[in-house]
């Protein structure tokens, strides 16, 4: 169950430490899209949120896009954010996780990956070596899939509360 426990939790992108990541040895953060940077059905990044993305980068931190969502989806965002993007990424799985590592010549300690989904997101950084930061969901709206992983993701979160290894609004950075 440990594969689960997020490394950093947070209640949302705008509420984790930059500057403590960068502290720890993090040079690159890895983005999910859907109900982490937007909730589902907006279609760009709100003013908020393309100033967080210009504070990351002024903190010196390579900052990339990676979605389980197609191309049309990822695009406007990526361009307005003006930062790189993976789409279609098929997390948890590696592949366009190594394909980064090896396109960008990070080392796996050096990326933070975060997203609001633990059978995808925090689950597929885990497995990388990735430091994992679980946000919260900015909306109950979710894809089809999705909401088949959260009914998964909620015994996860109970069966993490018994052993008490996590708990859903305690924060920790």
């Amino acid at each position: 169950m440990e594969i689960f426990i997020p490394d950093v939790y947070a209640k949302s992108i705008y509420d984790i430490d930059y500057e403590k990541l960068k502290n720890r040895g993090i040079k690159c953060i890895l983005f999910d899209l859907d109900n982490t940077i937007a909730p589902k059905g907006v279609n760009e990044p709100d003013k908020k949120t393309i100033e967080l993305f210009e504070k990351i980068e002024d903190c010196g931190l390579k900052a990339i896009l990676v979605s389980n969502s197609g191309k049309k989806r990822v695009t406007p965002f990526k361009e307005k954010l003006n930062i790189d993007a993976a789409h279609t990424a098929c997390k948890p799985l590696k592949n366009k996780y190594k394909k980064i590592l090896k396109i960008y010549k990070f080392k796996d300690n050096e990326i933070a990956a975060v997203g609001d989904q633990l059978l995808t997101d925090i689950l597929g950084a885990n497995r990388m070596g990735f430091t994992s930061i679980l946000v919260n969901q900015m909306s109950s709206n979710d894809f089809n899939i999705t909401k088949m992983n959260r009914v998964i993701e909620r015994k996860i979160f109970a069966i993490l509360e018994k052993k008490g290894l996590f708990k859903i609004g305690e924060y920790y950075d």
